[in-house]
């Protein structure tokens, strides 16, 4: 197929037909398109388009009760079974603080929505997916046994856009800001001074944002009595002694639109090729090892005392997935991920870059 010309939607559909077990991701890539237009090739056809109205999703989802909450990148999936309850609705950020599905929402970067219904034998299989302006997958739900199907069907009816064609307008791909970071000219003392000035976590991003750095340049660049860089490897000790030793921890997993947290222990490690996965009973993590370039061991200030951070970069210097030592605001971190933390093996810091 040229690959300069993208496939009509009937195209789309037939190689749809021709490769069943396919995933989605997967078969996009193959014909040269987004996943957001190979689903909306199928409009009419068990999709329908819906407007992705964040917040009145995040309500209307409460009536669905248990689902499974799915959040991606391109090397890690993050998958939630849960109520999306404790819903904090926003036009700049959402939230959703369930004791499951624990989300932080950046309406504005969802572009396009679907609801799909799929026949997996006698069983009709739905889901709610949303993308960006790009195409690219922020945010699934998929529906469970237990899930409310009049709900459901409710709220897929709210949502439901007048325009069902099979066809969408893409862009290209959005750089996010911390990407755009790169021009910067802060110096090594006044990052260090910031820094050692953060009293919580989420003011980290504020911290990048005025000294015009990405996160991996900040990390690089503080000191290792800050930030040290481990082997890669410690991603898989960090999980086995986890599951060995019953430490709850926190799991991060985001895109531009969506972060999807995990916390509470884990369990069950299986790797399989390239992949790590974590298959427990209401959390199931696949990461793609072999796109590991760095892991970073971080360590910020708080008015609760320091807290330690393992984050995990691809090549093109995103963030792939971060991790903590479970807690809540107010608490101090705890001793076992913090040894643990401090004890993972080191490799030579790079220079700044």
């Amino acid at each position: 197929m040229d690959q300069c010309v993208k496939p009509a939607p009937h195209e789309i559909r037939r190689a749809r037909t021709e490769n069943p077990k396919a995933r989605e991701r997967d078969l996009a890539g193959q014909l040269g398109i987004s996943e957001a237009e190979l689903v909306a090739a199928h409009c009419g056809d068990g999709v329908i388009r819906i407007e992705p109205r964040v917040n009145d999703l995040l309500t209307g989802l409460e009536a669905v009760g248990e689902v499974m909450a799915l959040t991606r990148n391109e090397s890690a999936v993050h998958e939630k079974i849960g109520v999306y309850d404790k819903v904090v609705t926003g036009n700049h950020n959402a939230m959703v603080l369930g004791e499951n599905i624990d989300l932080r929402i950046f309406p504005k970067i969802w572009a396009h929505g679907f609801a799909l219904e799929k026949r997996d034998g006698d069983d009709i299989r739905r889901s709610l997916q949303f993308f960006d302006a790009s195409g690219e997958a922020v945010h699934k739900v998929h529906l469970r046994p237990a899930s409310s199907l009049y709900a459901y069907q409710k709220l897929v009816a709210s949502l439901e856009s007048p325009n069902q064609g099979p066809t969408i307008e893409i862009s290209g791909p959005v750089l996010d800001e911390e990407s755009e970071a790169g021009t910067s000219t802060a110096s090594l003392d006044d990052l260090r001074d910031r820094w050692s000035r953060l009293t919580d976590v989420h003011q980290f991003f504020g911290m990048l944002k005025t000294l015009k750095l990405s996160r991996r340049q900040a990390v690089r660049m503080v000191g290792q009595d800050y930030a040290w860089l481990l082997d890669n490897d410690a991603v898989r000790a960090m999980f086995n002694h986890a599951a060995e030793s019953e430490m709850p921890i926190m799991c991060f997993v985001g895109n531009r639109g969506c972060i999807q947290i995990h916390s509470g222990p884990v369990k069950s490690i299986k790797p399989m090729g390239p992949w790590i996965n974590v298959l427990d009973e209401t959390f199931h993590l696949h990461l793609r090892t072999d796109h590991i370039h760095e892991v970073w061991a971080v360590r910020k200030p708080t008015r609760d005392g320091h807290v330690t951070s393992l984050e995990i970069y691809a090549a093109n210097g995103d963030m792939i997935l971060q991790f903590f030592g479970k807690r809540h605001e107010g608490e101090s971190e705890r001793d076992d991920w913090r040894f643990l933390a401090e004890h993972l093996p080191r490799i030579p810091s790079p220079t700044a870059a």
